[in-house]
């Protein structure tokens, strides 16, 4: 049934299935979900990448994609919107008046808002941008008693509490969202480099410099080899790529920014290409778009990571994790918003040769390694299922007890989406 998987995890059978329509029939199903001690499981259009809409066990999941209201006010640039709005609806809708929504997750033709809300996703634009959860004004929620709670954001930020909280504290029915002045179009660079050390040291050296691309994303050898097979657009072979939009106005700003840029690429050996049109600046980050089902190519399944490093760690990283997999024999292929630090290594497997468990490990020396390197577990995909082990060892105990709290006051019976983020405590399970 497909109200058992995300993109990439396989759950429980659920009990049923509820698509609310309103926000009053979520709060009709909260209230009979409690009554009855039925877990609830807040779904969005299951594109996520660590669980987090997955039942753990039998439950009711609760399907918020005809939840699709989108009203636009051009002159305020906000936008209030349901749940279940398609992310690409919404910047094609805000493109209309001359606006934008920057967080631009690379499932956006497919991925709801309300998911976006739960994970607090990104997505290229992130490193200028900012992502989903900089963009909230005001959220409404239905708490699992029926509640319905208007949240802003000045005082106690309660609205920021429910974004990224997966579903665990309450379920969003609508949002306010701010919308930017759309930009002229970028000028966009294709950095080839050696390998993916050298395009680590680039971008490492551009922030440190200070220099602020639009978009600065990453792919290694593997993902340019699989997309390039999957779609041929002509990419040259290279250890590793960079992609980046550069702001095209003021003009002497952009200038310089650009020459400072293709200097530093130039530096650790990378071969820069301009985009010469919107039609080739698109296909690029066509490219960029297209890794996940171009790496079906290479091994049917594949476990997606999501860490996040400082910038000055990035060499050190994504080298380690290239040795990582060389070590294993499992093909790990790099791409992401390494602008911002956020690198996506993909475990690439097959459940009929490889060992699941050696699959886990790895992904779990690499969640470690990121831990290492002063990072953190998760940069938009957020903790689900997937990463909820690894609590323990990125926060201390404090900071988990202080989690604890805070679920046990929204959902003292732990019904909605249990087994999310956090562990169950033996005595509670």
């Amino acid at each position: 049934m497909t109200y058992r998987y995300d993109a990439l995890l396989f759950g429980s059978q659920p009990l049923a299935v509820a698509l609310p329509e309103t926000r009053e029939e979520v709060q009709a199903i909260a209230r009979w979900a409690r009554a009855e001690g039925i877990p609830l499981i807040p779904r969005g259009a299951g594109s996520g990448l660590s669980g987090g809409a997955v039942p753990e066990r039998e439950g009711l999941v609760l399907a918020l994609t005809r939840m699709t209201q989108l009203a636009i006010d051009p002159k305020a640039r906000r936008a209030t919107v349901e749940p279940g709005v398609v992310t690409q609806r919404l910047q094609e809708a805000a493109r209309r008046y001359g606006l934008f929504y920057p967080p631009d997750p690379a499932s956006s033709q497919t991925s709801t808002l309300g998911g976006n809300l739960a994970e607090n996703a990104g997505g290229p634009l992130c490193f200028r941008y900012g992502v989903t959860g900089d963009y909230v004004e005001h959220l409404e929620v239905v708490t699992l008693e029926g509640e319905v709670l208007q949240l802003g954001r000045e005082a106690y930020d309660l609205a920021g509490l429910f974004i990224g909280s997966e579903g665990t504290l309450g379920i969003i029915t609508r949002a306010t969202l701010r919308l930017e002045e759309l930009p002229p179009p970028p000028l966009t660079l294709r950095v080839s480099f050696p390998s993916v050390l050298e395009a680590a040291q680039a971008t490492s050296q551009a922030i440190a410099q200070g220099l602020a691309p639009i978009r600065l994303e990453f792919m290694d050898q593997a993902c340019l080899e699989a997309v390039e097979r999957y779609l041929h657009l002509g990419l040259p072979p290279a250890g590793a790529l960079l992609l980046i939009d550069l702001a095209a106005q003021p003009k002497e700003i952009a200038e310089e920014e650009a020459e400072a840029l293709v200097q530093i690429c130039r530096e650790r050996g990378g071969v820069i290409h301009i985009a010469q049109s919107p039609e080739e600046a698109a296909e690029l980050w066509k490219a960029r778009r297209s890794i996940s089902p171009a790496l079906g190519q290479i091994r049917p399944k594949r476990l997606n990571e999501d860490i996040v490093v400082p910038p000055s760690e990035l060499p050190a990283v994504v080298q380690a994790i290239a040795e990582l997999g060389e070590r294993s024999g499992l093909p790990i292929v790099q791409f992401g918003h390494i602008g911002d630090g956020n690198l996506h290594p993909n475990i690439l497997y097959d459940p009929s040769r490889e060992d699941p468990k050696e699959v886990e490990a790895l992904a779990h020396a690499i969640a470690r390694l990121a831990l290492q390197h002063r990072g953190v577990l998760s940069g938009e995909h957020g903790i689900g299922l997937s990463k909820r082990a690894f609590l323990s060892e990125a926060l201390d105990s404090q900071t988990l007890s202080a989690f604890r709290a805070i679920k046990a006051y929204w959902d003292p019976r732990g019904l909605l989406n249990p087994g999310k983020i956090l562990i169950p405590e033996p005595n509670k399970m």
